[in-house]
């Protein structure tokens, strides 16, 4: 499958109705030796902005928990190795930042600051996918990690 096609599961994944994160996460889990189904369950609590908390963009995590598949530490004391996650995930998050304005899905999504958080989904109708910039935040946090995978002849 090449970039295109990751980026269009992500986009096509969410429209299924399955979160930011698990969209970005299962498009590109099968380089990693993952089923679709562990890639669900490993991204799952990071949509909504981690927990619908509105915090970090759940797109993002879900690109950041793929960074981690490529550069992680072993060891404990692996700073040098930590070092290159921590680097990687920076890279990728002025990037996305750079493409949709912030990183935090509160200012994504344009919610007041006294906006209630509550634990429950939003049932998925045409006018939720209408009011939402979920897609485009998954197809920015795909095209970002395609392109990193494309530059390190991964993909």
């Amino acid at each position: 499958m090449n970039k295109k096609e990751r980026i269009e599961k992500a986009v096509s994944l969410f429209k299924e109705g399955y979160n930011c994160s698990q969209s970005v996460v299962a498009a590109y889990a099968d380089l990693y030796g993952f089923t679709k189904e562990q890639a669900l369950h490993m991204s799952a609590s990071f949509g909504g902005g981690i927990g619908r908390m509105r915090e970090t963009c759940g797109a993002a995590c879900g690109m950041f928990l793929l960074a981690g598949l490529e550069r992680c530490a072993l060891e404990g004391a692996d700073r040098e190795s930590k070092s290159a996650n921590y680097a990687l995930v920076q890279e990728l998050a002025a990037k996305f930042k750079e493409e949709t304005g912030a990183l935090r899905c509160a200012d994504l999504l344009g919610l007041a600051k006294n906006t209630p958080i509550v634990p429950t989904a939003e049932a998925r109708t045409p006018q939720y996918y209408a009011k939402r910039p979920c897609a485009r935040m998954i197809e920015t946090a795909a095209t970002i990690f395609g392109d990193f995978l494309e530059k390190e002849n991964k993909l």
